[in-house]
């Protein structure tokens, strides 16, 4: 990943967009990114940790634009509907562990 590149990512059990602080080699297990929550319709803000060392293995999508700002990031259509569907899963694979974990406590 090259500075300013945008990405998806797991980042504290949530999906959220990324952007690179820094390049990053492929070799590279940690990655220095800013990291964004939705804010409405293809708009994405700073998240309330703003900057986070994640593992490489977090990332779920490259997406082939980067972006020069730091505070606010809009994202085209097609990335912003990868967004929804990565973010609907990752939720659906949360909700079904869970439910499992409950039946084995009953």
């Amino acid at each position: 990943m090259n500075h300013g590149t945008v990405a998806i990512a797991v980042v504290q059990h949530q999906v959220m967009i990324i952007q690179a602080v820094r390049s990053h080699d492929r070799h590279d297990r940690w990655l220095d990114v800013y990291t964004y929550a939705p804010f409405g319709n293809h708009m994405f803000l700073e998240s309330s940790v703003p900057r986070a060392r994640i593992a490489s293995s977090d990332v779920l999508i490259v997406f082939p634009f980067r972006t020069a700002t730091a505070d606010m990031i809009e994202l085209p259509t097609e990335a912003y509907q990868k967004f929804m569907q990565l973010k609907a899963k990752y939720q659906k694979q949360q909700d079904n562990l869970w439910r499992g974990w409950q039946a084995k406590l009953r």
